[in-house]
C-alpha cells in the first residue's frame, strides 16, 4: 500500500513522523512523508497525485495536542476537494492529553474513517490489515 503521511498545519514535531515512516516502511508500506506544519491545501495537492504516485491511504500525526482542530481542519479540506482515500489521525490530539469522546466524533463525523487518538500503533497496525484484506474499511473509532 501507498501511504501518504502528514503532521498537521500546526505540529512542527517531526519525530513521530519519522517513527511512523519507519514503522510503516518496517510492515512493507511505501510511505511518502510530507512532514511537519503541512497546509491543508498542500496535503489535498498530494493526494490527487495520478498513476503510481498516488496514495492508497492517507495517515495525519499529531503531538503538539492540538490534532483534534488541525485534523478537523485538514479532513474537512481534503473532503470537499474531492478527495475520497481513506484518512485515519492519531497521535496526542488534545491538550489534555486523554482521548475526548465528542473531538473523535467530529473528526469521524468530517470524513476520518479512524482516529487513533491515543497512538495506539497496535491498532493502527489492526485497521492497515483490515484496508489491505478488504479495501476500505467503513468509517470507524478504531480503539
Amino acid at each position: 500500500m501507498h501511504i501518504l503521511l502528514s503532521g498537521t498545519a500546526s505540529d512542527s514535531h517531526t519525530w513521530n513522523l519519522v517513527y511512523l515512516q519507519l514503522f510503516l516502511e518496517e510492515l512493507g508500506h511505501r510511505v511518502h512523508n510530507l512532514g511537519p506544519c503541512v497546509p491543508d491545501g498542500l496535503l489535498a495537492g498530494a493526494c490527487a497525485a495520478d498513476g503510481p504516485g498516488r496514495p492508497d491511504l492517507v495517515v495525519v500525526s499529531s503531538v503538539n495536542g492540538h490534532g483534534y482542530r488541525d485534523g478537523l481542519g485538514a479532513v474537512q479540506a481534503l473532503r470537499r476537494a474531492g478527495v475520497t482515500l481513506p484518512v485515519v489521525i492519531g497521535g496526542k490530539l488534545g491538550v489534555a492529553g486523554v482521548p475526548d469522546p465528542r473531538q473523535r466524533r467530529r473528526l469521524l463525523d468530517a470524513g476520518c474513517d479512524a482516529v487513533f487518538d491515543d497512538g495506539d500503533t497496535g491498532a493502527l497496525r489492526e485497521y492497515l490489515d483490515l484496508l489491505a484484506g478488504g479495501g476500505r474499511a467503513a468509517r470507524q473509532a478504531v480503539a
